[in-house]
């Protein structure tokens, strides 16, 4: 009952931020709880069990959840148009996920070489469909604790990368108006730029089994 009541008051608070202008700390802690729903939705489709969220932002409500459910959207989006690219990532990377500096490295990487040319929606839905897809690799190799590893990854990445984005946009609710939005020629803008993100991940999968090792 203690865990039940801590999981409903850490959703209350995630989405009472909505009514004001959110904190970076806030905005990471948002992004977190985004990824660990968007990766549970992707293990769910693959017919992996993982443990749930411990609130799950669509149950919840609020602000929160129609940003998370218009993520999974864009993400079902995104992935449709080349659906190659989001499976099997850890092979396209050439990584072992028993490693979690491995894959942290792996990931973040991979993010920074995203968003290199700038910042949009695309290229942050994008962030979160590697993120579910290596999840969906890590889980299926029998490596379920490195889901925590990248829901961490992806949220230090905003803190370093995003926040000041995210600030100028208003929040994750902008995000929203990627579907609202009754003009085709938004959807048609949409389309090219997810096509475009796909791009930006081949490439940033090529950077990183160029570099190094």
């Amino acid at each position: 009952m203690d865990m039940l009541r801590r999981s409903s008051v850490f959703a209350a608070e995630v989405m009472e931020v909505f009514d004001r202008s959110p904190t970076d700390k806030e905005l990471v802690s948002q992004a977190k709880a985004l990824c660990r729903d968007y990766i549970h939705s992707r293990l769910n489709r693959a017919g992996i069990g993982w443990s749930k969220p411990e609130q799950s932002l669509s149950a919840s409500g609020g602000a929160l959840a129609e940003v998370s459910s218009v993520l999974l959207w864009l993400g079902d989006e995104l992935e449709y148009l080349r659906p190659s690219v989001y499976r099997n990532v850890a092979r396209q990377l050439n990584i072992t996920v028993a490693s979690e500096s491995v894959v942290s490295d792996a990931y973040l990487a991979v993010a920074e070489e995203i968003f290199t040319s700038g910042i949009t929606w695309g290229k942050v839905v994008s962030l979160y469909a590697v993120a579910g897809a290596l999840a969906v690799d890590c889980v299926r190799h029998g490596q379920p604790a490195m889901v925590h590893t990248i829901v961490d990854c992806l949220g230090e990445f905003v803190r370093k990368s995003l926040t000041l984005w995210l600030k100028r946009k208003g929040g994750w609710t902008d995000i929203t108006k990627c579907v609202v939005n009754s003009d085709p020629s938004f959807r048609s803008h949409w389309l090219v730029s997810a096509a475009c993100t796909c791009c930006h991940f081949l490439k940033a999968v090529v950077f990183y089994l160029l570099r190094e090792r």
